[in-house]
């Protein structure tokens, strides 16, 4: 049986047994909620974050966040501080990290990775950061990387580029989203033995998401019996994308793989609906988000992407990954009013990843916590069972993710 929220070799104290003290703190807060409005006192009342344990004290445990909580990465990186935000009181209320309260400081890189390297510096130098997670961009956890790595400081990533972890250096970084690779290869997948088409389009953004996958899919797509007939690239502040996809029509693909978080994902499905192209529409993971569904509106009808199972939770059947997932969603949407799409989840994972290492380390030390990280087994969180080693910083496989079909505006499973 694996443990819940927690490594097969966690600690009894870790707060992250998720299923357990995680619920009684927001029972905690729900009961103050209710007692309030039974009460009819008509005040707005904060809920509180304890979990009825011993209360930490000492010198807090620092943990530097960066993401992006503004221009092209938004839609993202909002709910990732969102997270982390919730996460810094729910930890301390449950007893902190080593019996130490836990601070999280979060900065906005603005989408822009130089920023996120200022931030990165800041954090480290003037903060004494015992870890960072970041962050919301591939450009910028890149970026970040180098500093990570030359500062011998642990980072947990929430990008899905093949490079963070497939090109060196990879000690100090680990990473909480499926990557590239794995995403591509369950997505061809679908292509080949579901659709069952050998002709396919590939619209993607330059940026480093949007390479990186192109990477992936083209050092794949034979192995699937696909033939690639056309392939176009973009920028992330284009604004009309017609002039590619004419250019991939008149490859005749059978379907058109199209690889970008919201915006520009959301601009070529538009574009396609204008332009009357009726073949399938297949996303990347970066689309996962409600996001995709406001900007591309009626044009996204039917878009088919792959996707961790959080964004489906009935998808997920061990009853560990389940109890984890519904107390995170139950506990979001209770904060903040919205459900929490798979940003958020990875966000998660990368902070409560991150407070089990230190608690199984039993210190802040970065040597202590990089080889607790690198011991990580089993680790139940929303989008899978984490297992991490010396050489494999990934942490999960393609038969941990599922397909998703966007109809009347929902997301619904592709069986």
């Amino acid at each position: 049986m694996r443990t819940v929220g927690t490594s097969s070799r966690g600690h009894d104290k870790a707060w992250v047994k998720t299923g357990k003290i995680f619920r009684l703190a927001l029972g905690a807060a729900l009961v103050v909620l209710v007692a309030a409005l039974v009460a009819g006192c008509g005040e707005e009342t904060t809920a509180t974050t304890t979990g009825g344990g011993p209360q930490p004290s000492g010198d807090p445990i620092v943990i530097g966040a960066i993401v992006s909580a503004t221009e092209a990465n938004a839609a993202l990186g909002t709910q990732e501080r969102n997270v982390l935000e919730m996460m810094e009181g729910y930890i301390n209320g449950a007893g902190g990290v080593l019996g130490r309260p836990v601070k999280i400081i979060i900065e906005d890189d603005k989408s822009d990775p130089q920023e996120a390297v200022t931030a990165a510096n800041r954090l480290i130098d003037q903060e004494k950061v015992v870890a960072l997670i970041a962050a919301t961009g591939s450009s910028s956890t890149v970026a970040v990387k180098a500093i990570t790595a030359e500062r011998q400081i642990p980072q947990m990533a929430m990008v899905a580029a093949n490079v963070i972890t497939d090109e060196p250096p990879i000690d100090w970084i680990w990473r909480t989203p499926q990557k590239n690779a794995v995403a591509a290869a369950r997505l061809l997948e679908y292509v080949s033995e579901t659709l069952g088409v050998t002709k396919i389009g590939v619209l993607h953004n330059e940026n480093a998401f949007g390479s990186d996958g192109m990477v992936a899919i083209t050092e794949m797509a034979a192995d699937y019996g696909l033939e690639i007939v056309a392939a176009e690239s973009f920028k992330t502040d284009d604004s009309d994308l017609t002039a590619q996809l004419t250019s991939i029509r008149s490859a005749d693909p059978e379907a058109l793989i199209v690889w970008d978080t919201s915006q520009g994902a959301a601009l070529a499905a538009v574009n396609m609906q204008q332009l009357g192209m009726d073949i399938p529409y297949i996303g990347s993971h970066g689309i996962a988000n409600t996001t995709f569904i406001k900007l591309a509106a009626d044009s996204a009808e039917g878009v088919v992407f792959v996707a961790g199972r959080l964004v489906i939770p009935s998808s997920i059947t061990d009853p560990d990954q389940k109890e984890v997932t519904d107390t995170f969603i139950e506990t979001y949407e209770y904060e903040w009013g919205e459900p929490p799409n798979p940003f958020a989840g990875y966000a998660f994972e990368a902070i409560t990843i991150l407070v089990d290492a230190i608690e199984r380390a039993g210190s802040t030390e970065p040597e202590a916590i990089q080889a607790a990280l690198n011991a990580t087994e089993d680790f139940a969180g929303p989008d899978g069972f984490y297992n991490y080693s010396e050489t494999d910083h990934d942490g999960l496989v393609a038969a941990d993710m599922v397909m998703v079909k966007i109809e009347n505006g929902e997301w619904a499973l592709v069986e």
